[in-house]
């Protein structure tokens, strides 16, 4: 299964909007052929290590899966009638399907064929592969994360704006890769500003550029005629600059003569809703955002209660200054169970540096600016 895992992370991002599976068979003990899902409208890891095979499983052959196996037509036809088919009489599998409508019906399929079939190998891991899928199967929203590097007393930044770098070059070769897997990346118009950022990915020597979200309620960005290089560079019409009507139309035109796009929100002030946005990614099928700063972009999620996920990455450095520039600010908890929580939380470390990343849980009553909302 450790191996399935490596050959599902081996298509990372890849396979958006499907999730990322690895499969292999094992015959007296050896692997004889191996599959990873393929990009969208391609084969299924299943389907891949069969042919992968080239020739019918051995009687003792066994199937090692990271999901449950489809059991659905879909475009490519099920996976479960594909191991059937084969003859295979064994399949382990990591993941159950998180999509309630069809969760655990593949492995009846293959019980009723008379298939032997053991679950939850690695489940943690192999679900955890799949953070992206699982929240757009699931909640039918586009999951929205949010990536902070901070010290151990929480400060992105000294009194001075000084911040390169706080957390080390492994680190922040971990945060291109979780770029990879998300089909979207934002931040606010300034952090575009002060850092006039690429964000890509680059990974293993190669670059690849998602969705580039600038949120930009006043187009300040669009000023200058100096235009920042996410306007401008080779992957400018991965651009999309989320905005409101008061950034001004002639800006707008100015962005889409560029070859950017420009989604325009409906808001009463400058500042986007969260929950607007979220429904437009889902409307246009990106299943899920990296959010990358600034602080005041990522503070607003959380009060919002728009923040899902978060990767929070802690170097050995202290601040001790009330004055050095917080990630978070804006709520106004009295008590412990007023406070946001991580769930689901996973460690890593990164030489000297930590990171901790989990689901975002949100208290029943939230203090923001000194009132208190209630869940309905």
């Amino acid at each position: 299964m450790r191996r399935a895992l490596e050959l599902a992370r081996s298509v990372w991002g890849a396979t958006h909007p499907n999730p990322m599976v690895g499969a292999l068979i094992v015959e007296e003990g050896r692997i004889v052929a191996e599959g990873a899902t393929a990009p969208d409208g391609g084969p299924h890891a299943e389907r891949l290590a069969l042919l992968a095979r080239g020739k019918a499983p051995r009687p003792d052959a066994t199937m090692y899966l990271t999901l449950e196996p489809c059991s659905t037509e879909g475009r490519t036809g099920a996976c479960t009638e594909a191991i059937i088919a084969s003859g295979i009489k064994r399949v382990v599998v990591g993941a159950t399907d998180p999509n309630p409508a069809h969760a655990g019906r593949g492995f009846d399929v293959l019980r009723a064929a008379g298939i032997e079939v053991v679950t939850g190998v690695l489940e943690t891991e192999c679900n955890d592969l799949n953070l992206v899928f699982n929240h757009w199967i699931t909640a039918e929203q586009p999951l929205l994360a949010a990536k902070a590097a901070v010290t151990l007393d929480g400060k992105i930044a000294s009194r001075s704006g000084d911040s390169r770098w706080i957390t080390n070059e492994r680190s922040r070769a971990d945060v291109h890769r979780w770029r990879r897997l998300f089909p979207g990346i934002a931040v606010g118009a300034m952090t575009v500003l002060r850092d006039n950022p690429r964000l890509t990915a680059r990974v293993d020597g190669t670059e690849w550029c998602p969705w580039r979200f600038v949120f930009d309620g006043l187009l300040r960005t669009v000023v200058d005629q100096n235009l920042p290089r996410v306007y401008t560079d080779e992957f400018h019409e991965r651009t999309i600059v989320v905005t409101t009507a008061h950034g001004g139309l002639g800006y707008v035109r100015k962005l889409q003569d560029l070859g950017v796009k420009v989604w325009v929100m409906n808001s009463a002030t400058q500042r986007v809703a969260f929950a607007d946005f979220r429904q437009k990614c889902a409307t246009e099928r990106i299943s899920g955002v990296y959010f990358e700063g600034g602080a005041q972009l990522i503070s607003e999620l959380v009060r919002a209660r728009q923040l899902d996920y978060l990767f929070v990455y802690r170097a050995p450095l202290l601040f001790a200054d009330d004055k050095a520039r917080s990630i978070f600010s804006g709520l106004r908890p009295e008590r412990l169970d007023q406070a946001v929580r991580l769930a689901d939380i996973r460690h890593e470390a990164f030489g000297d540096d930590e990171l901790m990343r989990g689901r975002v849980v949100y208290p029943e009553k939230m203090m923001v600016d000194e009132t208190v909302f209630n869940v309905r």
